[in-house]
């Protein structure tokens, strides 16, 4: 037994010791060029899922109208997500192709079959959104925008697989004068002067 137990305690010194290495001289590429391996890609998305849902599962979402969190989903949507997740009919920005992983194309999914899977990936995207995802490009939304807000926007993400680029538009044009219009406005003003203009050169709306 002892011998074995050395034998384990070696072989994961001898490990770390080669990780320190590869990691101090710097074998390992950071770039977001050089993929995973797939058995690599595999293990993150299994840990991150089972990481968004133990936590968001307790989550108690709330009861909102469609028309209001249409309202409010679509507008804050279509100001702080389109560059990286785009929208009906837009086509792909520089800066989502550059994203490594590749954040979701929500306009491209479908709902779940049954209303407690919707509800479940509900609860997944209200997490997502408040917390952000370490090492993808997703931000925290949470740290500055209400619960109700980021509810919305989790319900109204689930539309956006059966919504045309034309219905997508009309929502958008609808609620361009609202309070919320002036959030979009501003936010779009801080993206370009981080040079984030490509986002409205590349929104093509068929």
């Amino acid at each position: 037994m002892k011998v074995i137990l050395k034998t384990i305690l070696g072989f994961m010194l001898v490990v770390a010791i080669i990780t320190g290495y590869a990691i101090s001289a710097g074998t390992y590429n950071i770039a977001a060029t050089d993929k995973h391996w797939l058995i690599t890609e595999k293990l993150i998305e299994w840990m991150r899922n089972n990481s968004i849902a133990a936590r968001a599962n307790a989550l108690e979402a709330p009861i909102l109208e469609e028309t209001e969190y249409l309202t409010i989903g679509a507008t804050h949507y279509d100001a702080m997500c389109t560059i990286c997740h785009l929208a009906p009919g837009q086509a792909l920005t520089e800066l989502a192709q550059g994203l490594y992983p590749q954040p979701p194309v929500f306009y491209q999914r479908k709902l779940p079959a049954n209303t407690d899977a919707i509800e479940t990936q509900t609860k997944a995207y209200f997490w997502i959104i408040k917390n952000g995802i370490k090492m993808t490009g997703m931000p925290a939304w949470g740290l500055t925008h209400d619960d109700e807000t980021i509810w919305a926007m989790a319900l109204f993400v689930q539309k956006l697989g059966n919504m045309s680029a034309d219905q997508y538009q009309k929502l958008i044009n609808k609620h361009s004068d609202s309070d919320d219009h002036e959030h979009k406005h501003e936010h779009a003003h801080s993206h370009q002067k981080n040079g984030y203009d490509s986002h409205h050169q590349n929104k093509n709306i068929d």
